[in-house]
């Protein structure tokens, strides 16, 4: 009977205690993260290439601006900015409560320092473009005043992360990104570097962040945060199946189904501007450099299959580089229906018959293409299944997929592909310069397909400066008419972006996604420890 009473008033006054508190965020806990591939430069000036780099560097690094969870833009380290009425002098007023890692205050001087490095060639930073003909002085050590000819996306580029001066001044462009400093940065970001694994091979196992307690935002909830890279999505999945790792960077569509199954999951499927398309290098193939060949691959090209059996349904099919929601798209711009024998005919028409192989020839050279991409399990599987749409057409088409590191240095940067299964991230500005001005078309720019001549290019630029929305419109139209004309790509889908984490971790409140290392924009919020407090 006392049993009974003493059972009787726990319980009676843990339900008031419930009833009376509520749970909030504590400090403490670690999260585990799992990636495929590897760290090779943290550091904002050359990370845009390398998904792990960018995602590193945003929880390191902060930039004048930056996104919130609906993907617009906040103040980071400027606490306020102004913009002259004729939309070209940008003034940014810095905030004086921030430090770097190791405790030197961040000033003007780094913003400008960081602007300096971006705007010269040999540095070979892949943001340049953004920065081309924009000028910076620094008044003061809290103001940073940008002048430059109008552009519509300048406030988006003000995002970019910003280096210690006082730490890279002595670094020569020769070893910029060779130095140690690109894998144990100093930022003043809510995390700071801590620790890295390595195996005998050089090989970076797992790469460790504290929390920094002196961030300018409060300290964050997390007290740690781990990251494990693994060689391919599947190791990835078993890690996080085993509880090795709480959560996954980027998942495949294909594999949520291996996922949902795990009790205490969530996946977050984020709407994100990126889209996947095989670009074309026809400086390197014959076959390839026949407007005709590619037209007919773009009708052999059955997106809804891709979609289907590669991301499982998850995905919309997309004909141009102008994405759904931006300003310029157009549903029926470069839009073709599937269709085989239409294919065919463009084929026969042209001369490319096909033989007794079954394979297409012209002139006696078969019509063969080698397509590269990378290990990762959506685009090995979206490369088979168009080699075996192509090959219905009579195509033979040769699949070689690398790593991500290796395609990055012996593919992309020298352009040494026929054709290139990628992806690539828009933002939050449909702005095509950096995938399509032809000044991009050498590394570091990201111009894949070697597209663009005067007429586009002006285009392109017509489009940065025009502030009225409709005659905006109207240069990105014209643009991707001419484009569409070229067909220098098969522009193929546009997934979602797949997010799945332990149900433990919490704070997570994304709705707009502009790139995914933009996940983490607000990670100081992110907690795992909880705590009750009276209402």
């Amino acid at each position: 009977m006392v049993l009974l009473f003493i059972f009787s008033l726990s319980y009676w006054l843990i339900s008031i205690y419930h009833a009376k508190t509520r749970v909030i965020a504590d400090f403490g806990g670690e999260y585990k993260e799992g990636s495929v591939g590897q760290p090779a430069h943290i550091n904002p000036v050359l990370a845009l290439s390398n998904d792990i780099d960018s995602d590193l560097s945003q929880i390191i690094y902060n930039g004048l601006l930056k996104y919130d969870k609906q993907g617009k833009l906040i103040p980071d380290l400027a606490e306020s900015y102004e913009i002259s009425d004729d939309k070209t002098t940008y003034t940014f007023h810095l905030r004086k409560n921030v430090t770097w890692h190791d405790g030197t205050p961040f000033t003007a001087g780094d913003v400008l320092f960081t602007f300096n490095l971006i705007s010269d060639p040999t540095y070979k930073s892949p943001l340049r473009s953004n920065w081309q003909g924009v000028t910076a002085d620094s008044p003061d050590n809290y103001t940073i005043v940008f002048k430059t000819t109008p552009y519509v996306g300048f406030l988006n580029n003000a995002t970019f992360g910003i280096l210690p001066k006082h730490l890279w001044e002595s670094i020569k462009p020769d070893n910029f990104s060779l130095t140690s400093l690109n894998l144990e940065p100093i930022g003043t970001g809510p995390f700071k570097y801590s620790s890295v694994q390595k195996d005998s091979r050089g090989n970076i196992l797992s790469y460790k962040l504290v929390a920094n307690p002196n961030y300018y935002a409060g300290k964050p909830y997390l007290s740690r945060i781990t990251f494990n890279f693994y060689t391919d999505e599947k190791s990835a999945i078993d890690a996080y199946v085993r509880k090795e790792i709480m959560g996954i960077s980027s998942l495949s569509t294909g594999n949520i189904t291996l996922i949902k199954n795990q009790k205490n999951s969530v996946i977050y499927e984020l709407p994100i501007p990126r889209y996947f398309a095989v670009f074309i290098n026809q400086v390197k193939s014959l076959p390839l450099a026949d407007n005709q060949v590619r037209q007919a691959l773009n009708y052999a090209t059955n997106r809804d299959e891709l979609i289907k059996t590669v991301l499982n349904g998850e995905g919309t099919p997309i004909y141009s580089p102008i994405l759904s929601g931006m300003i310029g798209y157009s549903p029926d711009l470069g839009r073709v229906s599937f269709d085989i024998e239409k294919a065919k005919q463009i084929l026969d028409d042209a001369g490319w018959k096909i033989s007794d192989s079954g394979i297409r020839e012209k002139n006696g050279k078969q019509l063969e293409i080698n397509l590269v991409t990378t290990d990762w399990d959506e685009f090995s599987k979206s490369a088979e299944v168009l080699k075996n749409q192509w090959g219905k057409i009579g195509i033979k088409v040769n699949v070689n997929d690398y790593s991500v590191s290796d395609i990055q240095q012996n593919y992309i940067r020298p352009r040494e592909y026929e054709a290139l299964l990628f992806g690539q991230s828009v933002g939050a500005d449909p702005d095509p310069y950096s995938f399509w001005h032809s000044s991009q078309q050498k590394d570091p720019g990201l111009n894949l397909a070697l597209f663009g001549d005067s007429t586009t290019d002006k285009l392109i630029e017509d489009g940065r400066v025009e502030f009225d929305a409709q005659k905006r419109t109207q240069d990105y139209i014209d643009f991707q008419n001419a484009l569409v004309k070229e067909l220098p790509a098969i522009f193929l889908y546009s997934p979602k972006y797949i997010y799945p984490v332990n149900k433990s971790l919490q704070g997570i409140d994304i709705q707009n996604l502009v790139s995914p290392s933009k996940r983490f924009s607000e990670i100081e919020k992110w907690y795992i420890t909880t705590k009750r407090i009276w209402k």
